[in-house]
């Protein structure tokens, strides 16, 4: 049974930083490329970062560009967010994904979907 868990997430101010963890189990991490979505209260769902499997392709949605880090941990079945220079706006519940194709990942289709890990900015 597939499970992908996410956990970091917390209160923190305006300009601080976070770091959210995604443990993947039962599957073999490295053929999954992964991606962070958010989602906040009366809005849509919306990618922020994405990582290839192997290949180390990272893309970044531009509202994230030089603030968040993608990167994943073969070694610990884990995919990483660092997010620095936090803002009001990046308030959410940030959610991991798991997708056997780089582009059904960017595209939102990934295979599996985590629970969740709420990130709350305050000003």
């Amino acid at each position: 049974q597939v499970q992908v868990v996410e956990s970091g997430g917390g209160l923190v101010q305006t300009g601080g930083s976070l770091r959210l963890s995604c443990t993947a189990s039962g599957l073999t991490f490295d053929d999954y490329a992964m991606g962070w979505f958010r989602q906040a209260p009366g809005k849509e769902r919306e990618g922020v970062a994405y990582i290839s499997a192997t290949s180390g392709i990272r893309k970044y949605a531009d509202f994230v560009k030089g603030r968040f880090t993608i990167s994943r941990a073969s070694a610990k079945n884990t995919l990483y967010l660092q997010m620095n220079s936090l803002k009001p706006e990046d308030t959410a519940m940030y959610y991991c994904a798991a997708g056997l194709y780089f582009q059904s990942v960017i595209n939102g289709n990934p295979d599996y979907w985590g629970q969740g890990t709420q990130v709350t900015v305050s000003s």
